[in-house]
């Protein structure tokens, strides 16, 4: 490791950047504070000075993920759709560069404030179209858990390509027999081996269901 890097002035936003680095590696288990510490290139005891331990940075690198996440615009042009549609497509690109987050978001209990502005925020979009504070707190529910299902189901995916997805689909036609699994059949060779098909349009299909069934609970 470069000498000049060690020597750079540490600071709670380096530890973060840091832990960061070593998770979207090694997945969330793999923040220790050594392992930061050797990523920063100093000792491990360098870093309580910015940080008391290691929940410290677990809160923080959860923060910094909500930082990267589009924040809704209470006060722009944009619809509850809209924004909601961005704000969902946002989180998705986000976890699909930090998949550790996922299980880490919503277990802490001291979320930071990039974190808070954020929840506010979609809130205040949903509260300020009309929905009532139960259905509010429905919607952010049932988008969430859409959105990070989706993440994992698309981290688990064989085929993520149009040609390794017909490979794989032709693969699965091969062991089914003519006559059998009809609907299967016909799902594999009408959708997804159409030549203009991609597996993750899917994400902004299941959205929208679920923005039509909110815009039904709204009106």
């Amino acid at each position: 490791m470069p000498p000049s890097r060690a020597r750079r002035p540490l600071s709670k936003e380096r530890v973060l950047d840091a832990a960061i680095a070593v998770a979207d590696r090694g997945g969330v288990e793999s923040i220790t504070m050594r392992r930061v510490a050797q990523e920063l290139g100093v000792e491990a005891m360098s870093l309580y000075h910015h940080v008391p331990n290691k929940e410290a940075i677990l809160d923080g690198v959860v923060d910094r993920v909500f930082e990267e996440i589009e924040m809704p615009d209470l006060d722009g042009a944009a619809d509850w759709r809209d924004n909601l549609r961005s704000r969902a497509r946002s989180t998705r690109e986000v976890l699909s560069r930090h998949r550790w987050a996922l299980g880490l978001m919503d277990s802490r209990r001291n979320p930071g404030p990039a974190t808070l502005r954020h929840h506010d925020a979609v809130l205040g979009v949903l509260r300020r179209a009309g929905f009532t504070l139960p259905m509010a707190a429905h919607a952010v529910s049932v988008l969430d858990s859409y959105v990070g299902g989706f993440v994992l189901q698309e981290s688990a995916l064989p085929a993520t390509t149009g040609d390794e997805l017909e490979e794989v689909a032709k693969g699965i036609l091969e062991e089914v027999p003519g006559d059998a699994l009809p609907y299967l059949r016909e799902l594999i060779e009408d959708h997804a081996l159409d030549p203009g098909y991609d597996p993750l349009s899917e994400f902004d299909a299941g959205l929208e269901l679920i923005l039509d069934a909110l815009d039904q609970q709204l009106n």
